[in-house]
């Protein structure tokens, strides 16, 4: 076997083909990080008949006197063939030895178990056997985590759009996004001046370098393989239906008084204290739409940017004007989303949730809105240390130096231009 740099198209067709492919393991992926201080190789490893039997992006980064290596959801290679993966590892340490490589971290995109989204019960399938192979002298399997430890989600929520049906999710959400459609809300397909919106939009704790997602646009939008999308209120929309929607209530609630004349029934009694408290509701919103109103224009309340690669649509980042968040706009945007990409592609990646699923966890809020849309969820496999230079990896590792590194995403941005 011989393991060299191979060229971007040889490795693009590659990764394309296999079922392992990720738009983290891609030119436009490479070329993103390396806006952030990364050198990137794009490494492949042929048998002796010229054919390619593994390969991967590799980011190059040196910090202080630690160089490093970091395959995003790598390696793109046959795990079950104990084999290959062994003399591979074996061909990428000699390799990156001479380039005096601490270690290449890797985190393949390896579905160990599904999990139950009632009770959280996993079942493990024929991939959990990767773990047994990967138990090799200088790969270190690093602790898994339930939360957003490691650099990317260790549980991923997964939509299959042909078998998606709005009939079947969590009913608190159905009705939610029919609340959301009923106060004028619209979705539309932004150009690359809309990030700036989608940057207010969010949470701090995502806050990035702020060029991070404009970076991400103008790579990606070369080939077509990111989307950004805005959710506004449209002002008369919205006025309209509040009065309707008030007007209506306004006469159920007339014909109820009406029944409750010297009537006592409980039932009725119900329906009339559900209706007293729609009819605040609907006048409370007739009072926001007229102030929207006599501002004549659309107001942008929510956004998010998706990344296209092969069959499958990632929502990268959403957020929405937590002002708004009585207009629903997360859910009515969600569901959106789901609609667009259901036409053209089979998966739609929520992106990462945690495996805590108890309610004393510090994010079951975000784990029961993306659970509320009925995604699969899975389990990867975890975070590997293909350790190259033993003796300063101990080190580092002792010093808590490894841990400061990956802990958070690197932001220094890098002048190579817009």
């Amino acid at each position: 076997m011989t393991l060299k740099e191979i060229a971007v198209e040889e490795f693009t067709n590659f990764v394309k083909e296999s079922p392992l492919g990720t738009y983290y393991q891609s030119r436009e992926y490479a070329l993103l990080m390396g806006n952030y201080g990364y050198d990137y190789d794009f490494i492949g490893m042929y048998d002796e008949y010229n054919n390619l039997k593994a390969a991967s992006l590799i980011l190059i980064k040196k910090i202080r006197n630690l160089k490093y290596g970091y395959a995003p959801r790598g390696f793109i290679i046959d795990y079950f063939n104990k084999e290959l993966v062994t003399e591979f590892m074996c061909e990428l340490i000699k390799y990156y030895k001479k380039k005096k490589v601490c270690f290449i971290k890797f985190n393949p995109e390896i579905a160990i178990s599904e999990i139950d989204k009632k009770t959280g019960i996993k079942t493990y399938n024929w991939n959990y056997d990767i773990i047994k192979i990967l138990e090799q002298e200088h790969i270190k399997k690093l602790k898994d985590n339930l939360y957003f430890e490691s650099i990317l989600p260790r549980f991923q929520a997964i939509i299959p759009l042909k078998d998606f049906d709005i009939n079947k999710i969590d009913k608190n959400t159905r009705n939610k996004i029919n609340r959301a459609k009923k106060k004028g809300l619209k979705i539309e397909l932004a150009e690359k001046s809309g990030i700036d919106l989608l940057k207010k939009f969010i949470s701090k704790k995502k806050q990035t370098n702020e060029f991070y997602y404009t970076d991400y646009y103008n790579i990606f939008h070369q080939n077509d393989n990111i989307d950004l999308f805005l959710v506004s209120i449209s002002s008369d929309d919205y006025l309209l239906n509040s009065r309707k929607l008030y007007e209506n209530e306004l006469e159920k609630n007339n014909a109820l008084n009406e029944l409750l004349k010297g009537n006592t029934n409980k039932k009725i009694l119900n329906k009339k204290m559900n209706s007293d408290k729609l009819l605040l509701t609907y006048k409370n919103d007739v009072q926001k739409s007229t102030e929207l109103n006599k501002k004549k224009m659309n107001i942008y309340i929510a956004g998010a940017l998706v990344i296209k690669y092969q069959n499958r649509a990632h929502i990268l980042i959403s957020g929405y004007d937590k002002k708004y968040k009585d207009f629903d706009p997360n859910y009515f945007l969600h569901n959106e989303l789901i609609k667009y990409y259901q036409k053209n592609y089979d998966y739609l990646d929520l992106n990462g949730l945690t495996g805590d699923f108890t309610k004393e966890n510090p994010y079951y809020g975000l784990n029961q809105f993306k659970i509320g849309f009925n995604p699969r969820i899975y389990e990867y496999i975890g975070e590997y240390d293909l350790v190259i230079d033993e003796r300063k990896y101990k080190k580092e590792r002792n010093s808590g130096n490894l841990a400061k590194i990956f802990n958070k995403p690197d932001n220094k941005r890098m002048n190579k231009g817009e």
